[in-house]
Protein backbone atom coordinates (compact mmCIF):
# COMPACT_ATOMS: atom_id res chain seq x y z
CA UNK A 1 0.00 0.00 0.00
CA UNK A 2 1.24 3.38 -1.07
CA UNK A 3 2.47 5.65 1.86
CA UNK A 4 2.39 9.54 1.20
CA UNK A 5 3.23 12.66 3.45
CA UNK A 6 0.62 15.08 3.45
CA UNK A 7 1.20 18.85 5.18
CA UNK A 8 3.98 16.48 7.01
CA UNK A 9 0.93 13.54 8.33
CA UNK A 10 2.34 10.13 6.30
CA UNK A 11 -0.80 8.65 5.36
CA UNK A 12 -0.99 4.94 4.13
CA UNK A 13 -3.60 4.01 1.58
CA UNK A 14 -4.44 1.67 -1.53
CA UNK A 15 -3.16 1.34 -4.81
CA UNK A 16 -5.70 3.31 -7.60
CA UNK A 17 -6.80 6.03 -4.77
CA UNK A 18 -7.32 9.48 -5.57
CA UNK A 19 -5.29 11.79 -4.06
CA UNK A 20 -8.72 13.43 -2.49
CA UNK A 21 -9.91 10.39 -1.37
CA UNK A 22 -6.90 9.56 0.67
CA UNK A 23 -6.92 13.07 2.05
CA UNK A 24 -10.66 12.95 2.92
CA UNK A 25 -10.55 9.25 4.71
CA UNK A 26 -8.02 10.58 6.68
CA UNK A 27 -9.44 13.50 7.95
CA UNK A 28 -7.52 16.21 5.75
CA UNK A 29 -10.06 18.23 4.34
CA UNK A 30 -9.67 19.88 0.84
CA UNK A 31 -12.21 21.61 -0.62
CA UNK A 32 -14.43 20.13 -3.20
CA UNK A 33 -18.07 19.98 -5.10
CA UNK A 34 -18.18 17.59 -8.09
CA UNK A 35 -16.30 14.69 -6.80
CA UNK A 36 -17.48 11.34 -5.95
CA UNK A 37 -15.40 8.34 -4.92
CA UNK A 38 -17.76 6.32 -7.52
CA UNK A 39 -16.66 8.28 -10.29
CA UNK A 40 -14.21 6.71 -12.83
CA UNK A 41 -12.55 9.91 -14.94
CA UNK A 42 -13.13 12.81 -12.27
CA UNK A 43 -14.12 16.08 -14.21
CA UNK A 44 -12.48 18.67 -11.73
CA UNK A 45 -14.60 21.03 -13.16
CA UNK A 46 -15.11 22.86 -9.82
CA UNK A 47 -11.55 23.74 -9.79
CA UNK A 48 -11.87 24.06 -5.72
CA UNK A 49 -9.62 20.68 -4.79
CA UNK A 50 -6.22 22.12 -5.77
CA UNK A 51 -2.66 21.13 -3.74
CA UNK A 52 1.06 20.97 -4.33
CA UNK A 53 2.56 18.09 -4.62
CA UNK A 54 6.58 17.87 -4.99
CA UNK A 55 8.28 17.93 -8.01
CA UNK A 56 5.48 19.40 -9.99
CA UNK A 57 5.50 22.69 -11.29
CA UNK A 58 1.91 24.15 -10.46
CA UNK A 59 -1.08 23.48 -8.25
CA UNK A 60 -2.94 20.35 -9.13
CA UNK A 61 -6.46 18.97 -8.75
CA UNK A 62 -6.45 15.97 -6.38
CA UNK A 63 -9.33 14.27 -7.75
CA UNK A 64 -7.40 13.83 -11.15
CA UNK A 65 -4.24 12.17 -8.99
CA UNK A 66 -3.66 8.92 -8.02
CA UNK A 67 -1.54 8.19 -5.14
CA UNK A 68 1.92 7.29 -5.53
CA UNK A 69 4.31 5.58 -3.05
CA UNK A 70 6.31 8.67 -1.85
CA UNK A 71 4.30 11.16 -2.76
CA UNK A 72 4.89 14.64 -0.52
CA UNK A 73 1.57 17.17 -0.60
CA UNK A 74 0.88 20.49 0.84
CA UNK A 75 -2.71 21.57 0.72
CA UNK A 76 -2.59 24.80 2.48
CA UNK A 77 -0.34 27.46 0.71
CA UNK A 78 -0.80 30.92 -0.73
CA UNK A 79 -0.61 29.55 -4.59
CA UNK A 80 -4.02 26.73 -3.52
CA UNK A 81 -5.60 29.06 -1.43
CA UNK A 82 -5.91 31.98 -4.09
CA UNK A 83 -6.80 28.92 -6.71
CA UNK A 84 -9.94 28.01 -4.60
CA UNK A 85 -10.46 31.52 -3.76
CA UNK A 86 -11.35 32.47 -6.92
CA UNK A 87 -12.93 29.14 -7.67
CA UNK A 88 -15.33 30.28 -5.19
CA UNK A 89 -15.83 33.66 -6.24
CA UNK A 90 -16.68 32.77 -9.58
CA UNK A 91 -19.30 30.32 -8.14
CA UNK A 92 -20.45 32.61 -5.81
CA UNK A 93 -20.92 35.97 -8.56
CA UNK A 94 -23.39 33.01 -10.36
CA UNK A 95 -25.05 31.97 -7.01
CA UNK A 96 -28.63 33.09 -5.60
CA UNK A 97 -27.41 33.12 -1.84
CA UNK A 98 -30.51 32.98 0.08
CA UNK A 99 -29.53 30.50 2.59
CA UNK A 100 -32.64 30.92 4.93
CA UNK A 101 -35.27 29.88 2.60
CA UNK A 102 -33.07 26.78 0.72
CA UNK A 103 -33.06 23.12 2.04
CA UNK A 104 -29.73 22.61 2.13
CA UNK A 105 -28.88 25.05 4.72
CA UNK A 106 -26.30 24.74 7.48
CA UNK A 107 -25.78 21.56 5.07
CA UNK A 108 -24.75 23.28 2.65
CA UNK A 109 -21.35 21.86 0.84
CA UNK A 110 -20.97 25.97 -0.53
CA UNK A 111 -21.32 26.92 3.04
CA UNK A 112 -18.80 24.72 4.32
CA UNK A 113 -15.87 25.62 1.81
CA UNK A 114 -16.84 29.31 1.96
CA UNK A 115 -16.35 28.75 6.36
CA UNK A 116 -13.09 26.79 5.40
CA UNK A 117 -11.42 29.19 3.03
CA UNK A 118 -13.06 32.69 5.12
CA UNK A 119 -14.31 33.94 2.32
CA UNK A 120 -18.15 35.52 2.81
CA UNK A 121 -20.65 33.93 0.39
CA UNK A 122 -21.50 37.97 -0.41
CA UNK A 123 -18.14 39.30 -0.79
CA UNK A 124 -18.10 43.12 -1.55
CA UNK A 125 -17.29 44.65 -5.15
CA UNK A 126 -18.36 41.12 -6.79
CA UNK A 127 -20.90 41.36 -9.45
CA UNK A 128 -23.61 38.85 -10.11
CA UNK A 129 -24.75 37.02 -13.07
CA UNK A 130 -28.02 35.54 -12.26
CA UNK A 131 -30.01 33.68 -15.04
CA UNK A 132 -33.21 34.56 -15.63
CA UNK A 133 -35.01 31.61 -14.69
CA UNK A 134 -35.46 31.05 -10.80
CA UNK A 135 -37.20 27.75 -10.62
CA UNK A 136 -37.26 25.18 -13.63
CA UNK A 137 -40.49 23.28 -12.78
CA UNK A 138 -40.30 21.20 -16.53
CA UNK A 139 -39.29 18.27 -14.59
CA UNK A 140 -42.96 15.74 -13.70
CA UNK A 141 -41.49 15.52 -10.02
CA UNK A 142 -38.66 17.55 -9.26
CA UNK A 143 -37.98 21.66 -9.15
CA UNK A 144 -34.55 22.61 -10.53
CA UNK A 145 -33.13 26.36 -9.48
CA UNK A 146 -30.17 27.19 -11.80
CA UNK A 147 -29.38 29.62 -9.54
CA UNK A 148 -28.16 27.48 -6.75
CA UNK A 149 -27.33 25.22 -8.82
CA UNK A 150 -23.25 24.97 -9.36
CA UNK A 151 -22.65 22.66 -11.99
CA UNK A 152 -21.07 19.96 -10.53
CA UNK A 153 -22.58 17.00 -11.95
CA UNK A 154 -23.40 14.67 -9.58
CA UNK A 155 -26.56 14.51 -10.24
CA UNK A 156 -25.75 13.55 -13.61
CA UNK A 157 -23.71 11.14 -12.31
CA UNK A 158 -25.72 9.69 -9.57
CA UNK A 159 -28.82 9.30 -11.90
CA UNK A 160 -26.67 7.18 -14.86
CA UNK A 161 -25.19 4.74 -12.16
CA UNK A 162 -28.39 4.30 -10.66
CA UNK A 163 -30.48 3.73 -13.52
CA UNK A 164 -27.66 3.14 -16.50
CA UNK A 165 -28.83 6.53 -18.20
CA UNK A 166 -29.53 9.89 -16.76
CA UNK A 167 -32.51 12.37 -16.94
CA UNK A 168 -30.40 15.26 -16.27
CA UNK A 169 -27.75 16.24 -18.92
CA UNK A 170 -25.35 20.21 -19.16
CA UNK A 171 -27.28 21.89 -21.42
CA UNK A 172 -25.99 25.39 -23.44
CA UNK A 173 -22.92 27.08 -22.96
CA UNK A 174 -20.78 29.34 -21.03
CA UNK A 175 -22.59 31.49 -18.45
CA UNK A 176 -25.92 29.76 -19.74
CA UNK A 177 -24.88 26.44 -18.87
CA UNK A 178 -27.63 24.84 -17.08
CA UNK A 179 -28.53 21.38 -15.76
CA UNK A 180 -31.40 20.01 -17.60
CA UNK A 181 -33.61 17.12 -18.05
CA UNK A 182 -34.45 15.29 -20.62
CA UNK A 183 -38.50 15.37 -20.27
CA UNK A 184 -41.12 13.72 -18.42
CA UNK A 185 -41.35 10.33 -20.62
CA UNK A 186 -37.26 10.27 -20.14
CA UNK A 187 -37.95 11.04 -16.26
CA UNK A 188 -41.01 8.72 -16.18
CA UNK A 189 -38.74 5.56 -17.39
CA UNK A 190 -36.03 5.85 -15.02
CA UNK A 191 -38.99 5.76 -12.13
CA UNK A 192 -38.00 9.44 -11.06
CA UNK A 193 -41.21 9.54 -9.22
CA UNK A 194 -39.71 6.51 -6.55
CA UNK A 195 -35.84 7.81 -7.06
CA UNK A 196 -34.72 10.97 -4.76
CA UNK A 197 -30.93 10.08 -5.62
CA UNK A 198 -30.46 13.39 -7.29
CA UNK A 199 -31.86 15.31 -4.53
CA UNK A 200 -30.10 13.69 -2.00
CA UNK A 201 -26.64 14.19 -3.75
CA UNK A 202 -27.00 17.64 -4.60
CA UNK A 203 -24.48 19.84 -2.24
CA UNK A 204 -26.47 22.86 -2.54
CA UNK A 205 -29.75 22.22 -2.46
CA UNK A 206 -30.49 22.71 -6.35
CA UNK A 207 -32.94 19.94 -6.35
CA UNK A 208 -35.90 19.93 -4.63
CA UNK A 209 -39.03 17.42 -4.57
CA UNK A 210 -42.12 19.20 -5.86
CA UNK A 211 -44.04 17.61 -2.57
CA UNK A 212 -41.60 19.29 -0.18
CA UNK A 213 -42.04 22.63 1.20
CA UNK A 214 -38.57 24.69 1.29
CA UNK A 215 -37.43 27.17 3.83
CA UNK A 216 -36.87 27.13 7.78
Amino acid sequence: MPKIRVDGKEIETKHGTTLLQACLDNDIYIPNLCFLESMEDPSASCRMCFVEIEGEKQPITSCTVNVKDDMVVKTDTPAVRQLQRTALRLLLSVHHVDCKHCPANRKCELQRIAKFLKVGLKPKGLDRYLKETEIDQNHPFLNHYPNRCVLCGKCVHICRRQHGQSVWTFAKRGFDTVISAYGEAGASSLTCEKCDACVKICPVGALTLKDVQEGG
